[in-house]
């Protein structure tokens, strides 16, 4: 093999190396939490209107902090407006997304699991497995709650495989119900 073969063949060597390189980085494996755990483990359980967001760099990361008005609270105490962190964001030219990292908008309405360490901000517990979107029909005023990860696979320690499962378009009465039953340690 001559010296230009095999400098090419190192090109090409090293091309492949990145590419899985970056497929590999792309990837996030969320590990399923069921209802009963998230409201467990949760610091805090709120339904939230998001007032706004702004990112940040941290540690050599994107974040965003997104603050909260407090409509209701279903466990934990908040203040009247609370800011949660999430990893990715936008800064200037750059853009950072991570899989299943919730992403908030001014206006919208959700019902957060939330968890903190003291002196730390809020962040979702479990990503998008904390999060679920409020919903009302405009013909009917009816309001839903669909879960984030109810559209994504999870990996089930239990079952030791990949499912989709989740909240999707549920009542939110239904939702409240089964919420109340969680947090005294009850399967909804």
């Amino acid at each position: 093999m001559s010296y230009a073969e095999r400098r090419r063949f190192l090109w090409i060597l090293l091309l492949a190396a990145l590419t899985l390189l970056a497929i590999a980085a792309n990837a996030t494996t969320l590990a399923r939490m069921r209802f009963e755990e998230l409201a467990q483990q949760a610091t805090a359980v709120a339904r939230l209107r998001c007032l706004r967001t702004k990112s940040l760099w941290l540690n050599g990361e994107i974040w965003t902090d997104t603050d909260f008005e407090v409509i209701e609270q279903a466990k934990g105490a908040l203040p009247a407006t609370v800011t949660v962190r999430t990893l990715g964001g936008t800064l200037g030219h750059l853009h950072s997304r991570v899989e299943e990292a919730p992403v908030f908008y001014p206006g919208e309405e959700t019902y957060l699991f939330l968890w903190t360490l003291e002196g730390q901000p809020f962040h979702v517990l479990g990503w998008s497995q904390g999060t679920f979107r409020i919903a009302r029909d405009t013909r009917t005023g009816e309001e839903t709650v669909t879960q984030d990860s109810a559209a994504i696979p999870l990996f089930d320690t239990r079952a030791r495989k990949f499912v989709h499962e989740g909240i999707r378009n549920l009542s939110i009465t239904v939702f409240q119900v089964n919420l109340q039953k969680a947090l005294r340690g009850e399967k909804p």
